[in-house]
């Protein structure tokens, strides 16, 4: 993947199970984007407004249910941050909860997808994404 294309991942997810998935998925889809782990709502902000990922081609993976700031808080702060406002998220959660979808999608995710039940539909998913965030025109925020 050339260096323009490659995506700066940030996973927000509490769950270490979860997070070991989405490597070993990433790798198995031979996805080589960075992966920047915060393990709640509050260390992703923080993460995001650090210089620890670069500020282009950035997109965040997030689960909803978390403790202290859960998905629905960040993506609130996120939106409200003039900064951090344009990061393209995409949900990734255990919950079918409608009223969790609406609220992602009200607060402008770029997608809301489930976690697969099987490892080989997680690499699937994740193979996916990959796909097609290398090609999605995203403008420089230098």
């Amino acid at each position: 993947m050339t260096t323009e294309r490659t995506m700066n991942l940030v996973l927000v997810e509490d769950d270490d199970i979860d997070v070991m998935n989405v490597r070993r998925a990433l790798e198995r889809a031979h996805v080589t984007n960075p992966l920047f782990v915060a393990h709640n709502g509050l260390e992703a902000l923080e993460l995001l407004r650090s210089d620890k990922v670069p500020k282009d081609r950035r997109l965040v993976l997030l689960d909803l249910n978390m403790p202290k700031m859960n998905g629905i808080e960040f993506l609130r702060a996120l939106r409200a941050d003039p900064e951090l406002k344009p990061t393209p998220v995409v949900v990734l959660t255990t919950s079918d909860d409608d009223r969790d979808k609406v609220q992602a999608y009200d607060l402008n995710v770029a997608g809301y997808l489930l976690k697969p039940v099987t490892f080989v539909n997680f690499v699937d998913v994740m193979a996916a994404l990959n796909k097609y965030w290398a090609l999605v025109e995203m403008p420089d925020v230098r």
